[in-house]
């Protein structure tokens, strides 16, 4: 066979690109080799189809397999999963500031949302000030203090609204009621899975709707979270100063007075964090007391308990109070394991590498986003006891708690990226719970027993029952009727 110099340039070109390109690949596998484990994943796709429709669960019953930490390729982004309180440790105390950027999700750039917001912020100069705000000037026990009659005030409106069975928000304030199905609308698109954020080259596209959606949204809450800020704004330019400040004053006072980093805090900057303070606070406090009340439900015994701790402290004669929580162990115990059992945000808010880094052995590319999966560290066999029960018992003689620093226990985070609001969700939880334990009986409807209760998930910004105890329709729906009792305070039953 004659070999032309076509040919022949064919053959070494070949040649050459084989000796490139295998010295390559043999290296990739060598440093993927050095990654942690995880399932094989499809073409394009990777491992989207092994999440299923609740991946927090999914992901920790794959533990036995991969261990304390699993690798997933979710379409064209590396993803790299925390689900023990050994890995969380070992993030939080060494790897914690090159882990601490944020993925921010494609829905919540509308509006420039994630430009304003602390929670889903990329980590840098203006996520700092921020941060350094909300931890010294607003979400403080002095401030806080100063705001303890408004969450009275809302506190007695529920309880005033449950006795009357009436809906909680007023149904005569249109605004009212249209902010309400704003952020539950947004709370719907924020929660949901969305094909762009695995397949950033889809963004412009926007194959789900999801951003469209969210947009429209967005845009109405924050409309009407900009026409509330606007007025108060306009009483401060008239003098008209209120005699306790909440945290709006607090973010106003700060950009006036021009303060390190104020030029920061445009007016689109403040419609944003307090519709962010607002958001993040309600939803994820209104799911843990959700999922404390059906554990209650489910467990008479602890409801019992609960109960006559209450009696015994706050007796029948007077309201629940802030100041009260330190005297009530076993309220306390028990919204600590609920909170182990139903983290609000079960894989906490996604982060980001911002640079390679060795983590417990493995080789972990700049850009990976990172999950900890709170809701299987509470679950953990090699730190908890009995992990899948119910038991608040397990925090009466213990000093483990949820501020942060014990990492078998982490629904509000830990590190820099710790949920600012902890103390005020602390505040609101307790007292909340507190007041309808102490205000009502509950029991399950008639046929109903504990274990008939659906305990089952359906995901969103925060985690919440797949039936709500609120739906017409379902067998858990719940009437509230008073029992006649001379010795005591009004009590109702849930029927």
């Amino acid at each position: 066979m004659e070999i032309t110099p076509s040919l022949l340039f064919l053959q070494i070109f070949l040649l050459s690109a084989v000796a490139l390109i295998l010295p390559l690949s043999q290296r990739r596998r060598r440093r993927n080799g050095s990654r942690p484990p995880g399932p094989p994943g499809w073409p394009v796709f990777g491992n989207i189809f092994d999440l299923g429709t609740i991946p927090h669960q999914t992901l920790y019953f794959l533990r036995p397999k991969y261990g304390p930490v699993i690798w997933l390729k979710l379409g064209s982004v590396n993803t790299l999963v925390i689900r023990s309180a050994k890995a969380a440790t070992e993030l939080f105390k060494n790897h914690d500031q090159v882990f601490c950027d944020r993925r921010c999700p494609d829905s919540m750039t509308v509006h420039n949302y994630n430009q304003g917001a602390l929670a889903i912020g990329r980590y840098g100069s203006y996520w700092r000030m921020i941060r350094r705000l909300c931890t010294a000037e607003i979400m403080v026990n002095r401030r806080l203090n100063e705001t303890v009659y408004l969450r009275r005030k809302c506190i007695d409106n529920m309880i005033q609204n449950i006795e009357k069975d009436v809906e909680i928000r007023d149904p005569r304030s249109k605004e009212g009621r249209e902010f309400f199905n704003a952020m539950g609308k947004v709370a719907e698109w924020s929660g949901k899975p969305n094909i762009s954020d695995f397949f950033p080259v889809l963004k412009w596209l926007d194959p789900q709707g999801i951003k469209r959606n969210m947009e429209r949204d967005l845009g109405i809450a924050m409309k009407i979270i900009s026409k509330f800020v606007k007025q108060r704004m306009e009483e401060k330019k008239l003098g008209e100063e209120m005699k306790t400040k909440d945290f709006l004053d607090a973010l106003l006072e700060y950009q006036r007075e021009g303060k390190d980093g104020a030029g920061k805090l445009t007016e689109q900057n403040v419609f944003i964090l307090i519709l962010e303070m607002f958001f993040a606070g309600s939803e994820t406090s209104n799911s843990s007391i959700e999922w404390a009340m059906a554990e209650l439900l489910r467990h008479p015994e602890s409801m019992r308990e609960v109960k006559e701790e209450l009696d015994r402290v706050i007796g029948p004669n007077r309201k629940v109070e802030e100041s009260d929580t330190e005297n009530l162990p076993y309220l306390q115990a028990v919204i600590k394991e609920t909170l182990r059992l139903h983290p609000a945000v079960p894989l906490m808010l996604p982060r980001n590498a911002m640079e390679e880094r060795n983590f417990m052995g493995y080789v972990i590319p700049k850009d990976t986003q990172i999950w900890v999966n709170a809701w299987a560290i509470g679950r953990d066999p090699d730190a908890w006891e009995d992990p899948f029960s119910f038991i608040p018992e397990r925090f009466l003689s213990s000093k483990i708690d949820y501020k942060g620093q014990n990492f078998e226990l982490l629904p509000f985070g830990s590190g820099r990226r710790i949920c600012v609001g902890l103390l005020l969700a602390h505040r609101v939880i307790h007292l909340a719970l507190a007041s309808l334990l102490h205000h009502f009986d509950w029991e399950l409807p008639i046929n109903t027993t504990p274990k008939d209760l659906d305990m089952n998930e359906r995901m969103g910004m925060a985690i919440r029952k797949l039936v709500p105890r609120t739906e017409s329709n379902s067998q858990e729906a719940c009437n509230i009727r008073k029992i006649k009792d001379d010795d005591r305070r009004p009590q109702y039953k849930v029927i």
